[in-house]
């Protein structure tokens, strides 16, 4: 397979996740658009890291730290989402207030 169609096929997946982080109000759906985001970069981690020769192969390593990376912001993400839920019973990101329920 020629390298191209994995660098187009990244292209693309990191537009839909753009396009998810600036568009939409749920922030579950923001986190999942950060996902997408993060699998076109490992995309074109290992894509780079296959077609080039001679080089020594260090995309892989870098495609799995983003992978812990990802694992991490999920984690941290979704107990941020809850607790904000708990808080304002809301997790639409148009209406949450910074100022309102600080005590």
């Amino acid at each position: 397979m020629h390298p191209v169609v994995p660098y187009v096929l990244s292209a693309v997946l990191f537009g839909i996740g753009l396009y998810g982080v600036l568009v939409r109000r749920n922030l579950l759906l923001v986190l999942m658009a950060v996902e997408l985001l993060l699998n076109a970069v490992n995309l074109v981690l290992v894509t780079a890291d296959v077609s080039t020769v001679g080089v020594p192969r260090s995309g892989s390593v870098f495609a799995l730290f983003v992978i812990v990376l990802a694992a991490a912001e999920v984690g941290v993400g979704l107990a941020l989402i809850l607790q904000l839920y708990r808080l304002r019973q809301t997790v639409a990101v148009d209406r949450i207030d910074s100022a309102e329920g600080t005590e």
